[in-house]
């Protein structure tokens, strides 16, 4: 079966490399001139297994006047408002129960340790590394509240055999010396030491060249994406700015513009876009070997290869760049007062980059079949899609299969992930 995966990013290329390994034909259409040219070029580089909290909780609540006020360092909103802004608003504040926070964490978690099986399984095919370390992560907290929250987490994913301790900040410091040269004040840690990092542009890449040598997949790339191809209920291809490409099924990862696309074809996902900010620089004298995650301050640092890679922020301001330069002039700030000698902060090539995060009201990604024949959706990854892409690309698999069951060598018969949540996707 011919099948065109709409976006080149990790979700996209993992997908693709999941539907050959399958024994389908795969092309890969983008509008870019390569690979993870968007939100997979130079995000924050955690494979963040045992971290899968979702935003929307009764915690993010206590910060919507802050947020409203303009006062929250770490979040922006001031997005077009829409009719699609507010229903996706409305879903957003449905899920801040303790109860939908916690059962949308756990999916996460699940599928987050399925990502990381099926990453250590795809390393040793590839032709090179992609600065995969197996680096532990620290989240450092400010506040006892914080240190609450985190037991009441750790307890429940320790009954998952998931470690994310939580530790006294003299203990962190032991794990990594580096956080005594960080200001803080910290209250406390929390330490899972089977969080890795990895850069997904490299790993996007050296999978489309496997992709390409062993599959013989397409990449298509510089071709805008105009609309689908539809005939009663069924999808039938893809319409480009190069011409019309047909195909027996057709998958969307296109992330945060994959409700844009849908729309043509009346189908409403509730995906929006949240943009996150990223700087590459020397490392300084004090640049932790860990990832490291400054909660309060809401930005992570990690060793990258042989730079320091710092990201942070989630502004939800449309498709807007209007604002780039004074978000990532306050990262720097922000990362180097919590982290004076962590990086070269004046270096003259800082490697500034700015990505669209697709956000779901639940913070789960939505993967799975749509009501039109042979068109499915992966996407709404949120700051997870590195993290999640593995997994996420296994079920999009199992749904496409011949009634709705995938059978491989290493599993037994698994059931299609059928449909996306009802307060994701209106059909």
């Amino acid at each position: 079966m011919h099948v065109a995966v709409l976006g080149a990013g990790v979700v996209g290329v993992t997908t693709a490399h999941f539907l050959a390994e399958a024994g389908h034909d795969v092309s890969i259409i983008d509008q870019a001139a390569g690979v993870a040219r968007e939100c997979s070029l130079a995000n924050g580089a955690q494979l963040s297994y045992s971290y899968t909290e979702v935003m929307a909780s009764p915690s993010f609540l206590l910060r919507l006047p802050g947020l409203m006020a303009g006062t929250d360092a770490a979040i922006r909103f001031r997005p077009p408002i829409n009719v699609d802004l507010v229903r996706w608003g409305l879903a957003f504040l449905r899920q801040c129960t303790r109860g939908r926070a916690a059962a949308n964490t756990r999916a996460n978690l699940d599928m987050a340790l399925r990502s990381a099986e099926l990453l250590q399984d795809l390393r040793g095919k590839l032709p090179a590394d992609f600065m995969y370390r197996e680096a532990g992560k620290l989240i450092l907290l400010a506040t006892q509240r914080e240190v609450d929250d985190a037991r009441r987490a750790s307890a429940v994913k320790a009954g998952l055999g998931v470690r994310a301790d939580v530790i006294s900040i003299e203990e962190a410091t032991d794990i990594e010396p580096a956080i005594a040269a960080m200001t803080g004040p910290y209250a406390g840690a929390v330490y899972s030491p089977g969080d890795d990092v990895g850069d997904s542009r490299e790993f996007s890449a050296l999978l489309a060249q496997r992709l390409k040598k062993r599959h013989g997949a397409r990449f298509i790339f510089d071709t805008p994406i105009t609309g689908l191809i539809r005939e009663r209920g069924a999808v039938l291809g893809v319409r480009t700015a190069n011409g019309d490409i047909e195909a027996d099924a057709v998958v969307v990862c296109l992330g945060a513009w994959s409700p844009a696309l849908l729309s043509k074809v009346g189908i409403g996902l509730l995906v929006t876009p949240a943009r996150g900010y990223s700087l590459t620089l020397p490392p300084g004298p004090a640049m932790p070997t860990a990832s490291v995650t400054d909660f309060g301050r809401r930005f992570v640092m990690t060793r990258l290869g042989g730079n320091a890679r710092i990201a942070g922020y989630a502004d939800f301001v449309g498709f807007s760049t209007h604002k780039d330069a004074d978000r990532l002039q306050r990262l720097i700030a922000t990362a180097e007062a919590a982290a004076p000698q962590a990086a070269d902060y004046g270096h003259a090539d800082n490697q500034a980059w700015g990505g669209y995060r697709p956000l779901t009201p639940n913070g789960r990604p939505i993967v799975g079949p749509t009501r039109l024949d042979g068109l499915f959706v992966n996407t709404g990854h949120g700051t997870l899609g590195w993290t999640l892409a593995f997994a996420s690309a296994e079920k999009l698999v199992d749904a496409m299969a011949p009634h709705g069951h995938s059978y491989r060598k290493d599993r037994t018969a698994i059931p299609a992930t059928t449909a996306a949540p009802s307060s994701s996707v209106s059909t």
